[in-house]
């Protein structure tokens, strides 16, 4: 029966009112189970085999799919199962669950549609495509990676080294970046010579859209992630006894790792590095993380970034998580 629907819709008082609980037992999800504050089970999105590919976290109201990469709030939700735009599916929760609509359409007009049809193509389109190959003959003992403190275990368990064979990454230390679902879907290339770009990544690949060393630090089951800027600071965190670290590939958190990172944990860290780049950055992503999860910011010395520190330094400033005092507001620069 198709509903009489009203004109205008207001996506942040739907967003407020509907909770993605509240919708999964409206369509009758099959399959999920409690894991803490969250449910688990089959993504009912691409209906994969995987019996544990979703993810809910229902005091945030966010969802994330490891296999098929979707991701965000109830409206996400709804336009993806259903195949709609975010207008579309605003406009049925707002129905189903009696949301009032807006009394006049203030801030809106007939353009929202079409933005929310555009923001559902980059949902759709906002994932870097598994490769489908694997570099072979990778050299995980190498001088480059012992001068940056990477011991050949490490580099063996991130599948980093030394890549001589063909292509673009020949004469470079190769990196493989695997998205949530632990598929790999690009390799970072590292100068070893001080030639330009320093880091090669394949054309098309988005950074935006990954966090590096997710997989391991969700497998470890903690709720609380480290987060790092680069690919040598979240190895070398790792490697000092932290298994539970990310990097952004940056100092910058793009809407796409932010929705992730509250997806799948309750606490962060951020460790990012200790120049003026770095400490305008953990303040700017501790105040967007505000309000969404713990908190804690610690202080890298002056000058230093985490892959430079021994590990008996970065023990010292990364107790376990179970000692740290988070906070749920923008903190200064200080470990609190």
């Amino acid at each position: 029966m198709t509903l009489e629907r009203p004109s205008w819709v207001d996506f942040r008082a739907v967003k407020q009112a509907v909770s993605l609980e509240a919708v999964l037992r409206h369509y009758q999800i099959p399959g999920l189970r409690r894991r803490g504050d969250g449910l688990q089970g089959p993504c009912p999105i691409h209906r994969g085999e995987r019996s544990d590919s979703f993810r809910v976290h229902l005091s945030r109201n966010v969802f994330h799919c490891f296999a098929c990469q979707a991701q965000g709030n109830v409206l996400d939700f709804v336009a993806a199962l259903e195949q709609c735009s975010i207008r579309e599916a605003a406009l049925r929760l707002q129905q189903c669950f009696g949301v009032a609509a807006p009394a006049d359409p203030v801030g809106l007009s007939a353009a929202d549609g079409e933005r929310g049809k555009r923001q559902l193509v980059r949902k759709k389109e906002g994932y870097n495509a598994p490769l489908r190959f694997a570099l072979t003959g990778v050299q995980h003992a190498h001088a480059y990676l012992a001068r940056r403190g990477i011991d050949t275990a490490t580099a063996a368990e991130f599948g980093v080294g030394f890549y001589a064979g063909p292509g673009l990454l020949r004469g470079r230390i190769v990196i493989p970046i695997r998205n949530a679902g632990g598929q790999i879907v690009a390799y970072a290339g590292r100068a070893l010579d001080g030639a330009l770009p320093r880091y090669k990544l394949p054309a098309g690949f988005r950074k935006a859209w990954e966090l590096f060393n997710l997989p391991r630090a969700v497998a470890t089951g903690s709720q609380t992630v480290i987060l790092v800027e680069g690919y040598f600071d979240c190895m070398r965190v790792h490697q000092a006894g932290f298994p539970w670290v990310a990097a952004l590939m940056g100092s910058s958190l793009s809407e796409m790792q932010q929705s992730i990172l509250v997806c799948h944990f309750e606490q962060v860290v951020l460790m990012l590095d200790g120049d003026a780049a770095g400490r305008a950055a953990n303040q700017a992503i501790a105040a967007r993380l505000s309000g969404q999860c713990s908190l804690c910011v610690i202080r890298v010395p002056d000058g230093a970034q985490p892959d430079q520190l021994p590990d008996s330094a970065i023990r010292r400033l990364l107790p376990a998580p179970d000692e740290i005092a988070f906070a749920t507001a923008p903190i200064p620069h200080n470990r609190l």
